[in-house]
C-alpha cells in the first residue's frame, strides 16, 4: 500500500510503499479516506518536532484522519462504519493516564503520538488501531472528518480555560485568538457558537485580500494585524479581553497575552515554540497575575470525550465556514500540493480513498 512518509529534517515528504497492516486482537482495520495537514506536520517535516518509531528511518505522517472500518476483527465496530482515530497511544502496554481515559494529560515518555512522536501516522491507505481509539462519526460528516482532531484540541483548551475560572462567577464576553491559521479560525468559529461571546478578535500577519481574513469578517469578528497593533497594544486600540487563545508558537505571545487580558481573564497556550531567550519585566507580569486575578493555562492533545464533543461542534458549524476553510483536497497523484503554503491556502488534506 502507499503511504506518505518523511525522514525528519529532510524537508520534503515522499510517497513510499508499505505492507498492508494486519489487525491484532482488539484492533480494527481501517481504510483511510482523508488526512489533514497542519503546522505540526510541517514542524515534523522540518525536523523541529517529533521522533521516529523505534528502528525506523522514516515516519509516516498524519494525525488528522478519517476512515471507514474495513475489518472490525471481532471488535464492537461495524464494517463500513466511519471513524476518526485519536492520536495518543501508550508506549508500553498501558499506564494510569490511559487507564483513566486521560492520555492527553500523560507526561513526556508516557505516550507516543501517531504521525508525530514514536509511532507511524495515518497517511497510509490502511491503518490499524485498537477499537477504543476509534471514534464513530456520522456518514454525513465523513468528508470533513479530518477537522475533528483539530477541533478536539480546542474543545480541551476551552474546557481547561473555563475550568480555571470555575472558582468564581465568570461570564466572559470577549475573546482574542492569536493566529489566523486553520486552528485559530476553527476556534474563532467555536467561540462564536459554543461560548456565545459578544465580541471576538483574531490576530494575524496577513494583508487584505486574504481568505482567512474573509472568514474572520464573515464570522463577525475583528481582524487585528499584528504589524500595526501588537498584542500588548490591543487593550488600548480595542479592549482588554476575557480569553486569549494562543495558536502561533511565538514565544513572546505567552507573556504578551497577560497584557491583553482583562481582570479575571485567562489565556490558554497551545503553540510549541523553539527555545528562545529574551528579556521580560518579570515583576510587572507577577503583579498582573496577582492584582488582577489573571491566569495562563497550557494545553496539548485531547482525549476521546473531546473528539466526541468535536463531532457535535463540527456538525453545528455553518456550511460556509468549512467550505471556505478547506482550500484544497488532493489525491495521491498530487499529494505534494497539500503541503504547499501560500496566501491562498488555509486548510488542506490528502485523499487516499473516495468518501
Amino acid at each position: 500500500m502507499k503511504a506518505i512518509a518523511v525522514e525528519p529534517g529532510a524537508g520534503e515528504p515522499t510517497l513510499v510503499e508499505k505492507p498492508c497492516p494486519e489487525p491484532a486482537r482488539g484492533e480494527a482495520l481501517v481504510r483511510t479516506l482523508r488526512v489533514g495537514v497542519d503546522g505540526t506536520d510541517h514542524e515534523v517535516i522540518a525536523g523541529n518536532h517529533g521522533d521516529l518509531p523505534a528502528g525506523a528511518d522514516r515516519l509516516v505522517l498524519g494525525h488528522e484522519a478519517v476512515g471507514v472500518v474495513e475489518d472490525p476483527n471481532g471488535t464492537d465496530l461495524e464494517e463500513g462504519q466511519y471513524v476518526v482515530p485519536t492520536v495518543r497511544r501508550p508506549p508500553n502496554g498501558t499506564n494510569e493516564y490511559f487507564e483513566r481515559g486521560e492520555p492527553d494529560m500523560a507526561p513526556e515518555g508516557e505516550y507516543v503520538e501517531r504521525g508525530i512522536v514514536g509511532e507511524h501516522g495515518f497517511m497510509t491507505e490502511y491503518f490499524t488501531s485498537p477499537a477504543e481509539y476509534l471514534v464513530p462519526i456520522p456518514e454525513r460528516l465523513a468528508s470533513l472528518g479530518f477537522l475533528v482532531e483539530p477541533i478536539s484540541i480546542s474543545e480541551k483548551a476551552i474546557e481547561h480555560a473555563v475550568a480555571s475560572r470555575s472558582a468564581f462567577e465568570w461570564k466572559p464576553e470577549s475573546a482574542l485568538v492569536l493566529g489566523n491559521g486553520s486552528l485559530g479560525l476553527l476556534t474563532l468559529a467555536m467561540f462564536e457558537s459554543v461560548l456565545e461571546l459578544d465580541r471576538t478578535y483574531c490576530l494575524g500577519r496577513r494583508s487584505r485580500p486574504d481568505p482567512s481574513i474573509d472568514i474572520i469578517d464573515e464570522l463577525g469578528s475583528t481582524y487585528v494585524d499584528s504589524r500595526e497593533t501588537p498584542v500588548p497594544e490591543i487593550p488600548d486600540e480595542y479592549e482588554s479581553v476575557d480569553i486569549v487563545y494562543e495558536a502561533t508558537g511565538y514565544a513572546k505571545h505567552a507573556f504578551e497575552t497577560v497584557d491583553a487580558l482583562a481582570p479575571n481573564g485567562v489565556g490558554v497556550l497551545l503553540g510549541v515554540p523553539e527555545p528562545w531567550s529574551f528579556e521580560i519585566d518579570g515583576g510587572r507580569l507577577h503583579q498582573e497575575f496577582v492584582l488582577h486575578n489573571k491566569a495562563l493555562v497550557g494545553s496539548v492533545n485531547s482525549h476521546r470525550g473531546h473528539f466526541e464533543a468535536a463531532i457535535d461542534t463540527l456538525e453545528g458549524l455553518p456550511t460556509w465556514v468549512t467550505d471556505d476553510l478547506v482550500t484544497g483536497v488532493y489525491g495521491l497523484d498530487e499529494y505534494r500540493a497539500a503541503f504547499e503554503a501560500g496566501d491562498d491556502v488555509v486548510k488542506t488534506a490528502v485523499e487516499f480513498s473516495s468518501v
